[in-house]
């Protein structure tokens, strides 16, 4: 049976494609990799020049191949990540590689033609996006973002795109065999931001489900955050943060702009410029700990940030199920081996619980009805599985109505039958 809708969830790290078909069935685009099939798609782009001059071309790879290349890539090249993060941002106008400039819908509108590349139909196919409750950032600027996105869709041969909360996309999917209606609370924690939507659903006497949304609401703060927390409290610290530099006599603290690049694991490639590495050589000959900042300068000069956040990642998985681990780096001889206790990384990561609930607050307080009013809690993302954030929502409705759904597949699958039975809806009688 042939597709008949699609949906998109284009997200900060990975992007997952599903295809519905007209009798309901839904299934996820495999892709792939040198690593073998994978549902989800980085969300990443890797550009580099090939040829001689005067025939030079800048070419691209992108998903988890462009991760790949470009960590074993030693030629000048361009990786790039996170783009979603930079849609409600006008400091992000445009960037030039390698010569040619690039829009950001440019950048997102290549990586999106990728990601559907070989889909027959796809100008003319039903098609729902997922998008946010709250773009990232700390200002952001949702007509920007959202008239972005749609020019990158536009820019991929994807112009009738529709928009849909990324929590609706998650509830639709927990909700589509439901024969009774239902209250539910849906948090969709991704990459950078934690999403809620209150919804009401109404199964419908022809197999359509009517969602009724009550409340929608979120914050910038998910995974990539706490990921940080343990950048900055258990790793900036053994690469020189809150160490000194002697000048003129005088003691004087590490620059602090140096560590607050690893909020990101990409930016440090960014970090590896001329002028930055001949400042933190100069810092290194006045340091009163060298040691600590040679690590860092060898984290920088290998590239070896994306090796840092892997263990950084495990070290907070590994908590999700034991009350102590031992974050372990060992590249290029630089070796950090230190013990973490869940009970710390809960002190780390208590101010960013609390905005989650937060905005957890504010979608109940907009739909207008009390915790004990919520029938069901549909959890989806990694960051669902942190015990602190499970805990906050097991307190807040009991752990009897509170279920956990696939990570990478149940956004994107529920927007895909959320176009179909929006097709269906449009069709006339």
């Amino acid at each position: 049976m042939s597709t008949a809708a699609i949906g998109i969830d284009f997200g900060t790290t990975n992007s997952v494609v599903a295809l519905a078909r007209a009798d309901g069935s839904v299934t996820t685009r495999s892709f792939p990799t040198r690593q073998g099939a994978v549902d989800a798609y980085r969300s990443a782009l890797m550009f580099w020049r090939e040829g001689r001059p005067p025939e030079t071309r800048v070419v691209h790879v992108s998903g988890p191949d462009a991760l790949d290349m470009a960590l074993g890539m030693t030629t000048e090249h361009r990786f790039l990540q996170s783009l979603k993060t930079h849609l409600s941002s006008r400091a992000f106008q445009e960037t030039r590689l390698f010569g040619k400039l690039y829009r950001l819908d440019d950048l997102i509108g290549t990586f999106l033609s990728d990601l559907t590349a070989d889909l027959d139909g796809l100008s003319a196919m039903p098609l729902v996006s997922g998008r946010p409750v709250v773009f990232a950032g700390e200002r952001p600027d949702e007509e920007l973002a959202v008239g972005r996105l749609a020019s990158s869709y536009a820019k991929a041969g994807m112009a009738k795109v529709d928009f849909a909360y990324e929590p609706l996309g998650a509830a639709y999917w927990y909700a589509r065999d439901l024969k009774t209606p239902q209250t539910m609370l849906v948090a969709d924690f991704g990459g950078g931001t934690s999403d809620f939507s209150v919804m009401r659903f109404e199964p419908g006497g022809t197999g359509r489900l009517e969602a009724i949304p009550l409340s929608h609401a979120g914050v910038g703060v998910a995974g990539d955050t706490f990921d940080y927390r343990i950048i900055e409290h258990a790793v900036s610290p053994r690469l020189g943060k809150g160490t000194q530099y002697r000048s003129f006599e005088k003691l004087l603290p590490i620059p602090a702009h140096y560590h607050a690049a690893f909020a990101q694991w990409h930016r440090l490639s960014l970090m590896k410029s001329r002028e930055t590495m001949a400042e933190l050589k100069a810092l290194i000959r006045d340091a009163v700990e060298p040691g600590k900042l040679e690590d860092l300068l060898t984290v920088i000069e290998y590239d070896l940030g994306y090796e840092l956040y892997r263990a950084v990642s495990a070290a907070k998985i590994a908590l999700s199920g034991a009350d102590e681990t031992r974050l372990s780096f060992r590249q290029m001889d630089v070796v950090i081996e230190t013990p973490i206790k869940r009970s710390e990384f809960e002190s780390w990561i208590a101010e960013d619980v609390g905005a989650i609930e937060a905005a957890l607050d504010r979608a109940l307080a907009e739909a207008g009805i009390a915790g004990g009013a919520v029938e069901a809690v549909f959890m989806t993302g990694g960051t669902s599985h942190v015990p602190a954030v499970r805990a906050l929502f097991d307190r807040r409705f009991g752990a009897e109505r509170v279920h956990i759904g696939d990570a990478f597949r149940s956004v994107a699958s529920g927007l895909a039958l959320l176009a179909l039975d929006r097709q269906r809806a449009a069709m006339p009688a």
